[in-house]
């Protein structure tokens, strides 16, 4: 009897370790757990931490009450060689309507403000919103700015956006081997078969927003609007996808208004023109081995193929390769293009054995694209 009640005690002690442990973890969030949906960073994501805010504390609640009638149960009314069968409380009115009552008023409490937060973010941000066209692939996230104001920029694995506006992402997922086949006139269209060999993601900003599945051969929309300038909000695919499915990141970059229509021109314009030397070199192997996969807007081969990134503005962007390479780290560059797999496996980009010399000068042509 008393080893039993040794090892309960030992139990409940081990269950508030992890409780008070988890509790620690998620009360440090600002900064050694950026990716974390406690510390929300715009409008859409407060509102959905104020749900939290309400339902953690009455999930909480009715998890302590169960477990504690579980264990009153188990202590108080345990086997002590009785012969006789225990009182049954089967049809007591009162018992019924309480414990009938009680779980219907708290999910009453909860699907009042969940079924509101539900409707009002799901509905469209309209004409004023930024439109952007959000494409998953293994294993990359590929961002199109759509209509005039877009000036067809194509991004890959950073999000820009302007504080205090929202942001209309149009979601779908396609096969890496598929080249985008994108109908702006009917982005609603029907999709042709191959769209539908693409696999699932999902689309998770946690500071800005919740999750949104990507499913091929249809089209999700989400919002996302962030209120600070000049930050980089980490964010992953969500859903189990393949090999580097945990290598699937991005990054959702803020600026001011003005500092994102300045961006946005820059990105428009042609990249790498007039170059020289172990540049011009790179820029013609580009041409001889990368142009089948990927788009530089200003190569004097680029034929439009966006199996892979879209590279034009390569070198002003602070991550690639799925977001996990920074890249002004030429070493980390170099053995990419040697072998993507190498570094990260599954990745889809294949081994084209290249001489490093070749490596070289793509590395020197890649990073003056600005």
């Amino acid at each position: 009897m008393r080893a039993r009640r040794r090892l309960v005690g030992w139990g409940l002690l081990l269950g508030a370790v992890l409780v008070v442990s988890g509790c620690a973890i998620g009360g440090d969030t600002a900064g050694e757990f950026p990716q974390s949906a406690l510390d929300p960073q715009g409008p859409i994501a407060r509102s959905q931490d104020r749900l939290w805010d309400l339902v953690f504390p009455i999930a909480v609640g009715v998890f302590i009450l169960v477990q504690g009638a579980i264990i009153v149960a188990v202590v108080r009314f345990r086997d002590r060689g009785q012969t006789d069968p225990p009182k049954q409380v089967a049809g007591n009115t009162r018992l019924e309507l309480i414990w009938t009552a009680i779980p219907a008023l708290v999910l009453a409490v909860i699907a009042v403000p969940t079924i509101g937060g539900i409707f009002a973010l799901a509905e469209d941000p309209g004409e004023e919103a930024l439109q952007v066209r959000v494409i998953g692939k293994q294993f990359w996230w590929e961002f199109q700015y759509l209509g005039d104001e877009g000036q067809g920029v194509v991004t890959a694995n950073e999000l820009h956006i302007p504080v205090d506006r929202p942001v209309r992402l149009q979601m779908e997922s396609l096969s890496p081997a598929i080249p985008d086949s994108y109908d702006e006139a009917d982005p609603t269209g029907s999709r042709s078969d191959q769209s539908l060999a693409g696999v699932i993601h999902s689309f998770w900003v946690p500071s800005l927003a919740g999750k949104q599945d990507v499913i091929p051969g249809y089209e999700r929309i989400m919002r996302l609007e962030a209120e600070e300038p000049g930050q980089r909000y980490p964010g992953q695919c969500a859903e189990f996808c393949g090999l580097a499915h945990a290598e699937m990141r991005f990054e959702v970059v803020t600026h001011t208004t003005e500092d994102f229509d300045g961006w946005l021109a820059a990105q428009s314009q042609p990249a790498g023109t007039d170059l020289e030397g172990l540049a011009a070199e790179g820029q013609e192997l580009f041409g001889v081995h990368c142009v089948a996969c990927h788009v530089i807007e200003g190569h004097p081969e680029n034929n439009d193929q966006r199996v892979g990134p879209n590279l034009t503005h390569f070198a002003s962007r602070e991550v690639f390769a799925g977001g996990i390479f920074d890249n002004d780290d030429d070493e980390t560059l170099a053995a990419w293009l040697r072998n993507p797999s190498e570094i990260k496996p599954g990745a889809q980009m294949p081994d084209l054995g290249l001489p490093d010399d070749q490596v070289d000068a793509l590395v020197e042509y890649l990073q003056t694209l600005e």
